[in-house]
């Protein structure tokens, strides 16, 4: 089977031409003086990135490795932890911290709704002492973004490390670490940047180190070892890696990473933004119901739209890929045959990328004998994109 001729899923995603020969650059030693200074400048780009002066750590692996890696470095037994539920992942990563003997609390909403930062307060008041609170910052199976700028500040006022979970965030909508005070922080590259899945970005404060450091369950001489990282690569000012770095997606990560710095950070966001915005648009312009119940916590990573009565998201994705040639995405987890996710990140944000993705899914809904407005869709789109100058944007 071919590979479709769009790619405007939930990610990984299109990723320009510029990422796609970084990608293909020879391969040098590791070690090669010209690579370590490579290196070292992806992590201080990533560091720009991020809006941090604080420990970057490039970990070799997909988003959920470096997910997993800064947990079990900063979580031991009967740490007292507060997390934050409004998605599949927030779940999972509940599930994480338990495994991890952490003593959990949960405050958790519907998966159509995000996390209030009032109720946020009134949790941590009535709980205590709280040293941790974990937040996903976009949950993208459910296309819900929470307020991370508004939480952090609670967890630090409390006490608190905040844990952010920003794989789907970073690029796609702000990021201040530094400013809201974000001790731990996790970003994948193959989101809204639109590069490589192997590299995981991550974010430690010194505050975070200290748990890390009091933490007798943190891992060592392993893969998943955060501390590894800090004492060779950190500790050797760049000089050292505690095993062979991924070379090719190293280079794929500085590409994506510079395309999107010099391009303008705020500018890439305000892209991703107007993307959503029109996507929404088109999706209630054509009679479907958006799985957000607000516009106001809507992300602008993916748009996820309710699957309507007597169709499945399988067989809706399978026709429209094998008919028109767009891979969707459907939902995730317990969501998988509730939503379609239509994906405006990295270059799917650009031009009118999402008018062939919200056309494809209403023309494909169409042929499978679902009523919508199929003209309407694409008309409220590139309105939408029009209104916002985003359909000329290079």
């Amino acid at each position: 089977m071919h590979e479709a001729d769009f790619t405007l899923s939930a990610g990984p995603t299109i990723s320009s031409s510029r990422v796609q020969q970084a990608l293909g650059s020879p391969i040098p030693f590791d070690y090669d003086p010209a690579f370590l200074a490579h290196f070292a400048d992806t992590q201080r780009l990533t560091g720009e990135l991020f809006r941090t002066t604080k420990d970057v750590v490039l970990m070799q692996g997909e988003a959920v490795l470096g997910l997993e890696a800064t947990a079990r470095a900063v979580v031991r037994p009967g740490m007292r932890c507060l997390n934050l539920v409004s998605g599949v992942y927030a779940a999972w990563f509940g599930d994480w911290l338990r495994s991890y003997g952490a003593e959990v609390s949960e405050l958790k909403v519907p998966y159509d709704e995000a996390i209030d930062p009032g109720a946020v307060a009134a949790e941590l008041e009535r709980l205590g002492e709280v040293e941790l609170v974990a937040l996903v910052h976009s949950e993208t199976p459910s296309g819900i973004e929470n307020p991370l700028a508004e939480i952090a500040p609670l967890a630090k006022k409390a006490g608190a490390l905040m844990y952010a979970d920003v794989v789907s965030a970073l690029g796609g909508t702000a990021v201040e670490i530094d400013e809201w005070g974000v001790d731990i922080a996790v970003a994948g590259c193959q989101k809204c940047l639109g590069g490589p899945p192997g590299i995981s970005l991550c974010v430690v404060s010194e505050e975070a180190w200290a748990a890390i450091d009091a933490n007798p369950s943190a891992p060592r001489g392993t893969f998943v070892s955060l501390l590894d990282w800090r004492e060779t690569w950190l500790a050797s000012g760049g000089a050292k890696f505690p095993y062979t770095p991924s070379v090719s997606d190293v280079n794929g990560v500085h590409a994506a990473i510079s395309e999107c710095l010099e391009h303008g950070l705020e500018e890439v966001i305000a892209r991703h933004a107007a993307a959503a915005r029109a996507c929404r648009a088109g999706a209630e312009a054509m009679g479907l119901e958006l799985w957000p119940r607000s516009h106001d916590y809507a992300a602008n990573c993916v748009t996820a739209i309710r699957c309507p009565e007597g169709v499945g998201v399988a067989e809706t994705l399978a026709h429209i890929r094998e008919r028109y040639g767009v891979m969707l995405s459907g939902g995730y987890g317990e969501l998988a045959e509730k939503v379609f996710r239509i994906g405006h990140m990295g270059t799917g944000s650009r031009s009118l990328y999402p008018l062939v993705s919200v056309s494809a899914l209403a023309q494909g809904l169409a042929d499978l004998g679902v009523e919508v407005d199929v003209g309407a869709a694409a008309a409220a789109t590139l309105e939408s994109l029009a209104a916002s100058g985003a359909a000329v944007t290079a």
